[in-house]
């Protein structure tokens, strides 16, 4: 089938150099990524508004930045920009390292400039030897490698694979009929591949799509009247993840997306040549369309292959002995154990799947974070007996310990 050939996905991140996404370089761009000593306050860092889980976005219609008031636009999801011909709502930097430079420098953002960033990491000895060895032949913590460190943890960030992928490969039950027959409507009836194209659904392209706003995007951009109201198409991976949507947020849920392409566009000069006209959907229609767009989102939250593993502790002790437990396809493997008081129990994410770890008793209240593929908990027990060990995402999922004394 023609069409999936269209959304296959590529083999590799772009790259112009091999050393661009060395481990050393991508670690020390997600630390810096986390490292609020960017921003004026010392408070804010750019995982504050791209929070890895809300898919690197912030889950809100407008963010706040420094100065505590509500930002211009929606903040986008980062997932996948390492295809990017440029960044921004409105195309204006690039490359992902002219866009590290955007909030950093913005003053309703992280308020500060690239030079104070360099000023305030460089006085950190650890960071000094972590740009030591991204930067092997420029060792130095400056400007340009920090910029070039957060462009490369952010080319990591590839969206993993969902089941509309597995179809794409040939797997043809992986979507099921409704999910189908809204990829026959993305593609013919509803004119979304106009604009939504190729493995990460989007041209590239700005485009009018009748929104409400004074905000002229590209054409401010441009100085150019006819691209005035356009915005980039945004990808559509990871969406459910997502919301709101539109650059200005203003369309809380994805039937709020279609019915505005149905009955919503504000008729302009402007609009998108791309934009279907007079677009009928039924009742049935509008869900199938909705039902294909989750389809090109992972089933549970996603995680980014370049975030390390995480440890999450029932008790601050260090060092203690572990028997580990592992969780694959929902189960807990072994479903049963035995370990002696004081022991540490080591449950590794070994799924795809995100987990939760929750131990519902009055000797021993716990409850993860979200447990990531990759991720462990460590439980101990200090007192003897019985107890259930659950998953808050899938309750099915037991673990039963048995607690003997010490000798």
């Amino acid at each position: 089938m023609a069409w999936r050939a269209a959304f296959a996905r590529p083999a590799s991140v772009p790259v112009a150099d091999a050393a661009d996404l060395s481990p050393a370089r991508i670690e020390l761009g997600r630390r810096l990524f986390e490292d609020p000593r960017l921003s004026a306050n010392g408070l804010l860092s750019c995982a504050s508004c791209h929070d890895s889980k809300l898919s690197f976005a912030d889950g809100v219609a407008l963010g706040k930045g420094i100065a505590g008031t509500p930002l211009a636009r929606h903040t986008p999801m980062l997932w996948n920009l390492a295809w990017g011909r440029t960044l921004f709502w409105d195309g204006r930097a690039a490359s992902l390292e002219e866009q590290a430079r955007g909030p950093i420098e913005n003053p309703l953002e992280m308020g500060s400039t690239v030079t104070k960033a360099v000023a305030g990491v460089s006085s950190d000895a650890t960071m000094r030897t972590a740009f030591a060895a991204a930067f092997p032949e420029r060792p130095q913590v400056s400007e340009d490698n920090l910029l070039a460190a957060l462009a490369a943890f952010e080319r990591t960030l590839v969206s993993p694979e969902t089941r509309f992928d597995h179809w794409v490969k040939g797997d043809d039950g992986a979507l099921t009929s409704e999910e189908l027959a809204g990829f026959r409507l993305f593609t013919g009836k509803a004119g979304c591949v106009s604009c939504h194209s190729g493995w990460r659904f989007t041209d590239e392209a700005f485009h009018d799509i009748g929104l409400a706003g004074e905000d002229k995007g590209r054409g401010a951009i441009l100085g150019l009247a006819a691209a005035d109201h356009a915005f980039k198409t945004p990808s559509l991976r990871e969406l459910a993840w997502t919301a709101p949507y539109m650059h200005d947020g203003s369309l809380a849920t994805l039937e709020e997306v279609v019915d505005h392409y149905v009955s919503g566009v504000r008729d302009r000069p402007t609009l998108s040549a791309d934009l279907p006209r007079g677009l009928s959907l039924t009742a049935e229609e509008r869900a199938q369309l909705v039902a294909f767009l989750n389809a090109l989102s992972s089933d549970d939250p996603p995680r980014a292959a370049s975030l390390p593993p995480t440890v999450q502790a029932s008790a601050p002790e260090p060092g203690v002995s572990a028997t580990t437990v592992s969780q694959k396809n929902k189960t807990f493997a072994p479903g049963s154990i035995r370990l002696v008081a004081g022991t540490g129990l080591t449950i590794v994410n070994d799924d795809t799947r995100t987990h939760n770890v929750r131990v519902d008793d009055p000797r021993l209240a716990y409850n993860s974070a979200a447990q990531e593929p990759g991720d462990k908990v460590v439980l101990t027990f200090g007192e003897p007996g019985f107890y259930t060990v659950t998953c808050g995402i899938h309750p099915q999922m037991r673990l039963t310990v048995e607690v003997s004394r010490a000798e």
